[in-house]
């Protein structure tokens, strides 16, 4: 150190004072020396003192080496002494922690500070993926936010909360009023506690305030002096990141600081705002050398950034300027760019093109500001500022934004800092735009202007004193400005308008959304709000920036070839419309809601048709838009249209004050109308050319996030104008738009110049579509909030039951989250309740898992299904066909209505008196017209007509007449003078009056080809064809001149002559503008051929047509029969309901009794038509489109019959097909299918191959094998012996220990048997395949092996990807596709049933031993003789190669000699023993059910017995230790077996497990085992076990017990039946058991343990009972197998009665009267008395010398209870709470994905490299471990099930539903989640059961990845 001192000193000028005192070296010198200088600063004449610190801080903190060091570390040696870079800074930081101490501990210090923290807020800071949480109720601001100890502290049941995982940081809110309610506060933070907290003595933190200055301009020295400006805009990060790694300690020590609480933070505000200390130490004119070159870097990053330092001018922020300055300078601005629109580009057109007009707008746009302060200059005045500058500088770095974060809850820094932040918004911005890293960089922005802006106090006082709008807006249009292009919209050459260019990654990558996100905010608050709407400069601006989006992302349609590169840009542009305008917006509108804010809203409307005005004007637009294009953005239009509907419905302003003049009504009108028309062309298939985004465009534009913002205002705005414009203007308009007018002509055919024949039937539907939606909805037109909830919820239920969720989500709310409906809100859940039923989430058996759903009511189908808002709201068309269907069901159901129902007629909601004007559009000749001329074709089947047509047609005619106003109709007819051109229809313009007004003839124009024109007299009504639209009742004058005006083109050309007369009226100038150049493009006159006039006669009225029409419908003539003439009740009191179901013959009624009701002479007119017998109904010549109307239903009939026949037979299909194969779920029930067939005379079974279709035998060249999957399974080990069930640990304290399981038990057993005896026997004395043995399932089908294997070939050549790994011999059965890997192959020969083998004999038990003795020792005594190698052994071989290979070696190999046979042998027999187990289990542990359940009818037990068999009978057991002889001869020298004690002996007989020996015995067997062979085996091996019991019970009771049981015994030993009597026998077992030293060496307290109880006969009577029953189980299964007997079913308490007797232990003449006794069953081979006394003697030979083992090895556990998986918690947050930060047991860190196994609730990383072993991730390895293979793991951040099977996973789903039923995949939503039982059930069922490869459908490789 004092060498660094003394190269400091060098350095630094001339030599300070105190430089002569030896530096201190050690820890205690800087004690010492922080001691003496505190002791000196705290005199009153501390000057000496202040300079002696100033110089050692001089010394010590002199940052000119530590990073020189870092650029080259061999000065560093040398100046550090030797030290490396990183010595000298933490000396540093020791010397700073001492000074600050002032001589005593640090920790102790820090201790001192912390007791006088005044802070009652909690200000925790935290980073992206912090888990925190948001409570609605509690939160005054939408951003508040709690860390996860302060929510669960304070009080939120019931409250609307939800935890999520923080984007981009945050800070908790605990305690800070301004953001949240009081009542939330956590414990710690709801005491004001500034109050009782002393003063902070002077001395304590005197240094700090000395010291920290110092530091602070360290570390500030540092950031200049590794900041390199970059050579090429391109910041090299890794340079920055360099630095910041070395000042991470001097970062962290300050973020220490502020965490020691408020005394701290205030002392480091004050050093961070202290503008004088700044000044003398940055100022840069010291004589110290460094200083001034660390001032030079610092100047040259102020001008590398753009950014002037203003030496001595007067500067913008120095002292406040006056609000008036403020608006004048943005006034200049907006003159600005208002001059911008008369540039005269020629001058630089020629040099850059196009470009060049956004490039100069900037440049222009710069110089003219009177405001460029705001985004050139920046004064750096205290330590804070400059920080604040390095920390943009070096984009942000997480230490430095958390250390100012930190800092906030000092209220004073709080405003300090804020008003810094402003400052350098704008310098924000420009390192924003150039960061490559943007993401996070927005992030760590919006981490600090949240926690800035979302107080209102703040942000009112920041707009007040710094302009902050001001900077907001005009830095974000600065922003948008960089990427700015010339507009194509309507006139290309000569357009004005600039927009955003959709393709740069500032829109594309949302790097505006930082900015944009602090406008919301701040918006949202009303004080700020008030002053933006208040200030008129401003709106203009902002006018201005949202100008920059009107009319972005053009799209030209596609005429002749398709795109060849679909742009994407859509996404981006909808996404900027919807934040950086709509959001906004709807902020303004929030605060719009009351009459005093009438004002704001008249500023808006104003500039907002200031900025429309100069957009029309800018794109050179008259009143016809160009053709084939469209933009679906217009926020001008928007703004408009949304502040209009504010105005009426909350400020109750008067609608016509705020609307302009017709001229720009219309202009208004164009484009809105413009989307609507190309929704329709898109959705046509017109746009097909511009590839699929054009269609994602159009479902974006109706999508729930956007329609409130885009499709609603666009149909209000049309509404708006509708209601003020004229009515045959307008609906002209539409049908010119929709480019349907040619078709609406009475002629047959016609000519369209702009559409296509296929398009016309869907243009003309969306054109009526849109006028039924234009005129029906009422969203903005009177419709209370409630109301649109309402009707928004039951369009979406409608089409889809939902769940909760989507509901919310598909709900349009308010974008802004301020305003509005919050979701989760109370009228949100009361309407739901409302309009709609819960369904619980239920199962499907495939498995499936559903979800809670809400579905409608009953009568919300039967009042207020839609279907003009299910229209509006569908994103896809298909959704709209489904309402109807469910629609048309619910009628079915319910019975009211049987046939096809056309879309109900609803009343509307009463309109607006604002808008009374739109229903003038019902009541106008032009719709009156197209209404005529669509029935009259429809009538006569025209072509591209259709139901949906005429359904629109009366839709709108009775919408007419819902709407009609009597009293108007005869002034209409007076005013309506001769200038009318369409008198010639209709003589005034009331739908009522109009009805009944009779045509008689129509003039058309017609191509010359069309059948009209043959006639010339006026001609009578032709029968084929008819038709056209514009008519004359004057058929003599047929110049053509004249009838020009009423023909096809009469639409357009009155709608154009509106058009000039507004004009006229309205400006003069206008007559200046050049009208053709426009019109020429609709009509091309070459193009079309001649068309020549024809006049027909009609002949007809609405009314009449009507009638026809019903005619037509219904198929019968005079079908309608006017309901009035046989009740006039009708009339006087109609019932009309408000919602009518039925089709389209009941809708033709109910207009026709509506127009009757409506006037008298309709009614009359009616009554005439109906007398008149109407003519014959003319042949019907077949034309398509008569096919389309009438024999639609009928077709439909015919179809839909069809499908129920094909439905009904393929359910039979499917129905005995899962009969044969699919049950996994339901064991019971169902009828056996015998994979044979059942006549007892055929000898052979008959197997069918799924791949052949052949059936026949197996046979040894050709065999037949059943399909199987081959699993490895630690099910069984999972048993455990106590009922309690295991619970999932969530607490430290919880943990599993396996010991208990039943695979820990038998591995304990196993090796202590290999301790003491024999290897060779140990392996015949157990059975292994507790964990890892393999079971084997089967689907039951059959097939040819030689099939099978061309059948895995073609998979091998297959190269679609399936779920399964052909190469590991993986396939699916082909016939029902279950999940499969082996094939196993049936043993050739008889039937199961065959009754040769089962003949009872009458041999006796010693003869039948022999036997069993001889065939044991045959060896290979098989009907097919081993040594020829038929296809059938190399199958059998082959598959038992399959099953060692399923399960890994450490679970086959259990014998000490590797690889040694006996090895293998105990493998074979247990494989069986571990199926037969399993099976036991899917039965519920015991036989009590009976039948052959479905287990049995799918087992493939049989076949799996002969190939065990087959291989077992290759090792032969060496006759002198085969265990049979043990069990049935008395050996005679049993005296010699013991001299030879030093060789380990074999395993006593009673230590064998007989279950294993059963199967031993039988394996050994030649196969197929005849019956009497099996119960003989049986009989012998039932009396070991017996005796085994009573040995068990015999240790286990008390001494006392034991000669009591010895006493009683002896006395009832010569009876008659002593062999079959347990006391007799325990008595004599207990005696000869004493011989030895088994029960000597118990202590007294240990026997208390076993035996609390004493014996009394019955409770040892059920001891026995259940100690045999497990033997007695797997018996009977096995006998069930081998010899297809059915098990009888019983109850529980006779199981052991009814099975041994089933087993042939019990004599068949035993009675039932008394209790039963087990010891009945007994037959001994041998005498009793001498075969148990052998049996013990080995027993007490053995416990001479290890009697404690000798007795754990006789008390086996036999009762194992069910496995289960282990029992999770009520609620998710239990487990998330505690495994989320849980640490890794392998690598100590927090997990990413941790995850949790339920099998045994190991903690486990999921996809973790730190605990990859060998290529394995620890999930993989684990699944290994517990499962063999299959692991069931609960991911913790994600709330889902994985499964691992093998090389597979799969997802399964959630077992935590949340209140609505619903998952929460990821804890997106975040809400409370609770256990699903039923759910947790299914799954552990499916473990059990070993189903997951077949119920669950989607599975993936893993790679050992996971």
């Amino acid at each position: 150190m004092a060498a660094a001192a003394a190269a400091a000193a060098a350095v630094g000028g001339p030599q300070p004072p105190q430089a002569e005192m030896p530096a201190p070296g050690l820890a205690l010198d800087k004690a010492a020396t922080a001691a003496h200088l505190k002791a000196a600063l705290s005199r009153p004449d501390n000057r000496a003192g202040a300079e002696e610190l100033q110089a050692l801080l001089e010394r010590v903190l002199s940052a000119e080496r530590p990073l020189a060091a870092a650029a080259d570390g061999e000065e560093a040696a040398a100046a550090g002494g030797g030290g490396g870079p990183g010595a000298a800074e933490e000396e540093a930081l020791e010397w700073c922690k001492c000074l600050l101490a002032g001589g005593g501990g640090y920790d102790e210090f820090c201790a001192a500070v912390r007791a006088y923290d005044p802070a009652a807020l909690c200000g925790l800071v935290w980073t992206a993926n912090f888990v925190a949480y948001r409570c609605r109720t509690c939160g005054i601001s939408p951003c508040m936010s709690l860390c996860a100890e302060c929510f669960h502290q304070g009080d939120h049941t019931g409250h609307d909360f939800n935890m999520f995982r923080s984007q981009a940081g945050g800070a908790c809110d605990c305690g800070d009023s301004n953001v949240m309610r009081e009542s939330g506060f956590c414990k710690r933070h709801q005491i004001k506690s500034s109050s009782n907290i002393p003063c902070v003595p002077k001395d304590l933190l005197m240094m700090s305030e000395f010291v920290l200055p110092r530091f602070i301009f360290c570390l500030i020295q540092y950031l200049r002096e590794g900041y390199n400006e970059p050579a090429a805009d391109v910041p090299s990060e890794k340079d920055l990141n360099k630095v910041l790694q070395l000042l991470e300690p001097q970062i962290s020590f300050l973020e220490d600081l502020t965490k020691m609480g408020g005394a701290m933070r205030s002392v480091l505000t004050q050093v961070l705002t202290n503008q004088q200390s700044y000044k003398d130490l940055t100022s840069g004119l010291g004589e110290n050398a460094y200083a001034r070159k660390s001032h030079e870097k610092y100047l040259i990053a102020l001008k590398s950034s753009g950014l002037t330092y203003p030496e001595d001018k007067l500067v913008y922020g120095i002292q406040e300027p006056s609000a008036g300055t403020s608006t004048l300078a943005v006034q200049g601005f907006a003159g600005a760019t208002g001059t911008l629109g008369q540039l005269d580009s020629s001058d630089e057109e020629d040099q850059d093109g196009s470009q060049g007009l956004g490039k100069r707008k900037r440049v222009k746009l710069s110089s003219n500001t009177k405001d460029q302060s705001i985004m050139d200059v920046l004064k750096h005045k205290s330590f804070l500022e400059e920080l604040l500058f390095w920390t943009i500088k070096y984009e942000f770095p997480q230490k430095m934004v958390t250390f100012l974060l930190n800092m906030l809850p000092d209220q004073e820094y709080k405003v300090a800092f804020t008003k810094t932040f402003v400052q350098h918004y704008a310098f924000i911005m420009k390192t924003l735009k150039k960061s490559h890293e943007s993401d996070t960089m927005s992030n760590r922005i919006v981490h600090i202007s949240v926690q800035l802006f979302s107080n209102e106090e703040l942000a009112r006082q920041v707009t007040e004193e710094c302009q902050l709008l001001d900077i907001m807006v005009t830095v974000l249009l600065y922003m948008m400005e960089s990427c700015l292009i010339k507009s194509e919209l309507q006139d290309e050459e000569n357009s004005l308008h600039v927009v955003v260019n959709c393709g740069e990654a500032l829109l594309k990558n949302n790097t505006y959304w930082p900015l944009v996100s602090d406008f919301i905010n701040i918006l949202s608050h009303q004080s700020v709000a008030k002053r933006f709407l208040e200030d008129h400069g401003l709106l203009v601006t902002w006018m201005n920036f949202v100008s920059f989006f009107q009319g972005m992302n053009l799209n030209k349609r596609e005429l002749n070839e398709h795109v060849e590169f679909e742009s994407q840009t859509y996404y981006a542009a909808f996404a900027a419309e919807l934040e950086a305008c709509a959001q906004p917006m709807w902020g303004l509108l929030s605060h719009c809601k009351i009459r005093e804010t009438q004002e704001y809203t008249r500023n808006v409307v104003r500039y907002c048709l200031e900025a429309l005005q100069d957009w029309f004007d800018a794109i050179n637009f008259v009143d016809e838009p160009a053709p084939n294009q469209v933009t679906f953005h217009l926020p001008l239009h928007r703004y408009y249209a949304m502040f209009l509907s504010k105005a009426v419905k909350c400020q109750e302003l008067d609608l016509d004050s705020v609307l302009p003049d017709q001229e720009m009504l219309m202009k208004l009108m164009i484009h809105p109308l413009q989307i609507q028309a190309s929704l329709a062309e898109i959705h046509s298939n017109m746009w097909v050319r511009n590839g699929l985004q054009i269609k994602g465009q159009a479902m974006t534009y109706v999508q729930s996030h956007f329609c409130n913002s885009m499709i609603d205002p666009d149909i209000y705005l049309l509404q708006v104008c509708a209601s003020r414009l004229d009515p045959d203007y307008f609906i002209s308009s539409v049908f010119e738009r929709f480019k349907v007018v040619d078709l609406l002509t009475m002629a047959s055919q016609h000519q369209n110049t702009v559409l296509d024949a296929e398009h016309e039937r869907s243009m003309l539907e969306g054109a009526l579509t849109f006028l039924v939606i234009l005129l029906s909805l009422r969203l903005h037109l009177g419709m209370s909030d409630d109301e649109i909830l309402r009707a928004e919820m039951v369009a979406q239920l409608c089409m889809n039951d939902r769940t909760h969720s989507s509901l919310l989500d598909l709900i349009p709310e308010n974008p802004n989250p301020k305003s509005g409906i919050i979701p989760g809100s109370y009228s949100f859940e009361s309407v739901l309740s409302a309009v709609a039923d819960f369904k619980a989430p239920v199962f499907e058996p495939g498995g499936s898992m559903q979800q809670g759903m809400y579905t409608p009511k009953a009568e919300v189908w039967d009042h207020e299904f839609d279907p003009v808002m299910v229209i509006l709201r569908t994103v896809y068309r298909r959704d709209v066909q489904s309402a109807m269907d469910r629609y048309t069901a619910f009628l079915k159901q319910s019975g009211k209505f049987p046939g096809n129902p056309w879309p109900p007629y609803k009343k509307r909601t009463p309109l607006h008196p604002s808008y009374k004007g739109l229903m003038r559009l019902l009541h106008c000749k032009t719709l009156h017209i197209v209404l005529f001329t669509l029935l009259y074709k429809i009538l006569m089947d025209h072509q591209n007509l259709s139901e949906h047509v005429l359904c629109m047609v009366l839709y709108l005619i009775e919408l007419g007449l819902e709407n009609s106003a009597e009293e108007e109709s005869d002034e209409e007819a007076s005013v309506g003078g001769p200038e009318r051109c369409h008198d010639s229809w209709f003589p005034g313009s009331n739908l009522v009056l109009n009805m009944r007004h009779f045509i008689n003839y129509v003039r058309v124009r017609v191509p010359e080809t069309a059948p009209e024109v043959k006639r010339d007299s006026p001609a009578s009504t032709s029968s084929d064809s008819l038709g056209s639209l514009q008519s004359s009742r004057r058929p003599k004058v047929l110049q053509r001149e004249n009838s020009g005006t009423a023909q096809v083109f009469s639409l357009v050309a009155e709608r154009r002559k509106k058009f000039q007369e507004i004009i006229n009226r309205s400006s003069s100038e206008a007559n200046q503008v050049v009208r053709p150049k426009t019109s020429n493009k609709w009509s091309a006159p070459g193009s079309a051929p001649q068309l020549t006039t024809a006049i027909l006669e009609i002949k007809e009225s609405i009314l009449s047509l009507l009638i026809k029409l019903h005619h037509k419908l219904s198929g019968k003539q005079n079908s309608y029969y006017p309901p009035w003439l046989d009740d006039i009740e009708i009339l006087i009191q109609p019932e009309i309901p408000k919602y009518s179901h039925g089709d389209g013959i009941t809708a033709v009624e109910r207009i026709l009794l509506k127009a009757a009701l409506q006037s008298r002479m309709n009614k009359r007119i009616i009554e005439e038509i109906c007398r008149k017998v109407t003519p014959p109904v003319p042949p019907k010549k077949i034309t398509a489109a008569e096919k389309k109307t009438l024999d639609k239903e009928e077709r439909r009939q015919k179809a839909r019959e069809r499908q129920q026949k094909l439905l009904a037979e393929f359910a039979s299909r499917q129905k005995s097909f899962m009969e044969t194969a699919m049950d996994v779920d339901s064991p019971e029930s169902d009828i056996p299918m015998e994979i044979t067939t059942a006549e007892p005379q055929v000898s052979e079974a008959v197997y069918d191959c799924v791949i052949c279709g052949q059936s026949g035998p197996s046979s040894e060249d050709r065999p037949t094998g059943l399909v199987v999957l081959l699993q490895a399974s630690s099910v069984l080990g999972q048993c455990r012996d106590n009922i309690e069930p295991k619970k999932l640990p969530i607490t430290e304290e919880e943990q599993i220990y396996p010991w208990d399981t039943c695979a820990a038990v038998h591995d304990v057993r196993l090796s202590l048997l290999q301790r003491y005896f024999k290897d060779s026997s140990c392996l015949l004395a157990v059975s292994i395949g507790w964990e890892g043995g393999v079971y084997v399932q089967t689907c039951g089908h059959t097939l040819h092996i030689d099939c099978h294997k061309s059948y895995m070939e073609s998979l091998r050549n297959d190269q679609v990807l399936q779920g399964f790994s052909v190469d590991k011999g993986e396939f699916t059965c082909p016939l029902c596709r279950q999940f499969a890997n082996s094939v196993l192959p049936c043993y050739p020969g008889s039937n199961v049933e065959n009754n040769l083998w089962q003949r009872p004999s009458n041999k006796s038990i010693q003869d039948l031993i022999k036997e069993v003795e001889e065939l044991q020792g045959r060896p290979g005594a098989f009907p097919v003789s081993i040594s020829s190698e038929t296809n059938l052994s190399k199958e059998m071989e082959s598959v038992m190669k399959d099953i060692k290979n399923t399960t890994q070696k450490k679970y086959r190999d259990y014998s000490k000699t590797p690889g040694s046979p006996d090895n293998d042998f105990l493998f074979m027999y247990s494989v069986a023993r571990t199926n037969l187990e399993l099976e036991l289990i899917h039965r519920g542990g015991n036989l009590c059910s009976g039948g052959a359940s479905t287990a049995g009818k799918r087992s493939c037990l049989n076949q799996l017995f002969h190939v065990l068999a087959l291989h077992m009978r290759l090792y032969s057991i060496d006759s002198e230790y085969n265990p049979w002889r043990k069990l049935t001869q008395l050996l005679e020298e049993m005296n010699s077996q013991l001299g030879n004690e030093e060789q380990q002996s074999e395993v006593p007989i009673l230590y064998h497990d007989v279950t294993s020996l059963l199967l031993i015995q039988i394996l050994m067997m030649p196969q197929p085992l005849r019956k009497d062979h099996f119960t003989c085996i049986v009989k012998v091996l039932f009396t070991l076990l017996y005796t085994q019991g009573l040995v068990a019970l015999s240790v286990k009771c008390s001494e006392e017990d034991r000669s009591a049981w010895k006493h009683t015994g002896a006395l009832k030993k010569n009876t008659c039946d002593a062999e079959k009597s347990y006391e007799v026998l325990l008595s004599f077992v207990i005696r000869e058991l004493s011989k030895g030293k088994l029960y000597h060496e118990e202590g007294t307290q240990e026997c208390a343990t076993i035996s609390p109880v004493a014996w009394s006969p019955e409770s040892t009577e059920k001891y026995l009972q259940d100690f045999c029953l497990p033997f007695l189980r797997v018996t009977s299964l096995l006998q069930h197998h081998l010899f297809g007997e059915d098990l009888p079913s019983c109850q529980e308490e006779e199981e052991f009665s009814v099975l041994s007797s089933c087993l042939g232990l019990l004599p068949t003449f035993y009675q039932t009267e008394h209790p039963f006794i087990s010891a009945s069953c007994l037959d001994w081979p041998v005498p009793a008395f001498d075969i148990i006394s052998q049996w013990c003697f080995e027993i007490n030979s053995f416990t001479e010398r290890h009697a404690e083992q000798g007795k754990a090895l006789l008390l086996q556990e036999s009762r194992w209870k069910l496995p289960h998986l282990l029992q999770l918690p009520e609620n998710y947050n239990t487990i998330f709470q505690y495994y989320h930060r849980k640490t890794c047991s392998v690598c100590t860190k927090v997990p990413k994905d941790p995850a949790v196994c339920l099998v045994c609730g190991t903690f486990v990383c999921l996809k973790g490299l730190c605990c990859k072993q060998q290529s394995y991730c620890e999930c993989v390895l684990h699944s290994q471990n517990c499962g063999a293979g299959t692991g069931i793991f609960l991911l913790i951040n994600a709330s889902v099930i994985i499964i691992i099977r093998g090389h597979r996973f799969c997802l399964w789903g959630s077992v935590y539903l949340d209140a609505h039923g619903e998952e929460d995949r990821d804890l997106r939503r975040g809400k409370p989640l609770y256990i699903c039982k039923e759910r947790y059930k299914v799954l552990e069922q499916q473990w059990i059961s070993h189903t997951f490869d077949h119920i669950n459908k989607r599975w993936g490789p893993h790679y050992n990845g996971l």
